[in-house]
């Protein structure tokens, strides 16, 4: 069974609760779906960065990379700060990740929307990405 990666993008803040929040939620898919190598990045202000984690997927065996942003409505940092960072056009929600030598398919999921199953969600916008595949 291939691996697919999912990265959970958050704000970052000075304060604990964010970091908490999308580390938990990051617990929570890992415990419940097998299938997914996850792991935790974050804008501003903790660490480990967007960047930095990204870097991370590089000692894993994956087969598709899937960033999915842990807010909950799409604004400036959605649509095109996180873009950005990850090398995808503006509007986009496919590219490519360099892993190894090869290059895999690089996914870009949709917030969470007003839905407060937060781990129950990300799961299906990750699926509906890789959907497109």
């Amino acid at each position: 069974m291939s691996k697919k990666g999912l990265l959970l993008v958050g704000h970052g803040s000075k304060l604990p609760y964010n970091k908490e929040l999308v580390e938990s939620t990051a617990s929570l898919i890992s415990g419940k779906y097998p299938e997914f190598i996850v792991k935790c990045g974050f804008m501003n202000m903790n660490s480990p960065s967007i960047e930095e984690a990204m870097a991370e997927f590089q000692k894993e065996s994956i087969d598709v990379l899937v960033v999915a942003p842990l807010f909950l409505a799409k604004g400036v940092h959605i649509l095109k700060d996180i873009p950005s960072v990850i090398g995808i056009g503006e509007g986009k929600n496919r590219g490519v990740f360099s892993l190894d030598g090869r290059t895999i398919p690089l996914l870009y999921a949709d917030p969470i929307g007003s839905d407060p199953l937060l781990a129950e969600l990300m799961v299906k916008n990750a699926r509906q990405a890789l959907s497109a595949l």
